[in-house]
């Protein structure tokens, strides 16, 4: 078996984040409720990408890319903090996103433009597209003697997803410091990654923790979840694969990707009331409405320690409107 430290790696964010208790909304709903708060990993305004981040630019700079491609929605918060990431090491980044969603210059579209990236939107709902652009941009810059590296939507690799098998790990170690013994992580799920490799470090941690789900996004996530932890565990060069028993993926995309539905507004609402956190209307916020409607059914145990991995997009506040 690989160490995850056999991995290359570079050191961009501030870890660990910080656990912290959820003590009013715990003492509201009776539950020990944790926040992971990944959206304070120290690099742009936070998230959950910049641990992604640190694998993948590490093998960028192996192969000796001097230009970083990636993809997604136009207000995608892996983008904007590929582009914040490639600053701190002088890497290029050219960010080929999606006119889907609100491309105006505004909440993240507008970071990136402080942060100088090249940013060009296409207007497709395929990304199998903008994978054929990056492939002839890639040609093109490689004749003018320059090494482009190509990170997929949302940097959901099995090397990007080892930065959640560390979280995992390290979150751990910090509910031990704390005296506590989690039954459930609970999650957002929009390209698959950060899930997936949440999944992987309970099957190597901790199997007894659940790892809870909330896909934002229509995509076949049990599908692309289970080959991830495949491909993770073959990274590892684990004697046994890793298997899909312990993905439990719940729906909550709502109207559709990027859009609001009605609850979001009164858990943003909440959740900043309560515990002064602020959750984006996109991913956070949609996979936070999803666990308080299990706690206001009772649908989890009585006794259950809920940690809530906070993975960022605050830009989105200042972007998309609230229903």
């Amino acid at each position: 078996m690989r160490l995850l430290t056999d991995f290359p790696r570079v050191n961009l964010g501030c870890f660990p984040t910080p656990l912290v208790r959820l003590d009013n909304l715990s003492r509201m709903f009776g539950k020990e409720i944790y926040c992971k708060r990944d959206d304070l990993s120290g690099v742009g305004l936070g998230g959950n990408k910049v641990r992604k981040l640190e694998f993948l630019l590490a093998d960028a700079q192996m192969k000796g890319a001097q230009v970083v491609m990636t993809t997604g929605g136009a207000q995608s918060n892996h983008a904007m903090l590929t582009a914040a990431c490639c600053n701190r090491l002088g890497l290029e980044a050219q960010l080929l996103l999606k006119r889907r969603g609100v491309s105006d210059p505004v909440g993240n579209v507008y970071l990136d433009g402080l942060l100088g990236a090249k940013v060009d939107f296409f207007d497709t709902d395929d990304y199998g597209d903008i994978y054929a652009e990056m492939a002839r941009r890639k040609t093109a810059l490689e004749a003018e003697g320059k090494r482009a590296y190509e990170i997929p939507v949302g940097g959901s690799t099995a090397l990007g997803a080892l930065g959640y098998v560390e979280c995992f790990r390290e979150t751990m170690v910090q509910c031990a410091h704390l005296g506590i013994r989690p039954s459930r992580i609970v999650s957002a799920v929009g390209s698959g990654g950060t899930y997936a490799g949440l999944c992987a470090g309970a099957d190597l941690y901790a199997p007894d923790v659940k790892v809870t789900g909330v896909a934002v996004d229509s995509d076949p996530f049990d599908r692309i979840c289970a080959q991830l932890k495949l491909e993770i565990g073959g990274l590892l060069e684990l004697e046994r694969p890793l298997t899909a028993d312990n993905i439990e993926l719940y729906d909550n995309v709502g109207p559709g990707y990027g859009i609001p539905g009605p609850g979001e507004r009164e858990t943003l609402e909440l959740v900043a009331r309560t515990e002064g956190i602020f959750l984006d209307p996109v991913y956070t916020g949609k996979a936070f409405s999803l666990l308080l409607q299990k706690l206001r059914a009772g649908a989890w145990a009585e006794d259950e320690t809920i940690v809530f991995l906070h993975s960022g997009g605050a830009g989105g506040l200042f972007a998309i409107d609230l229903p």
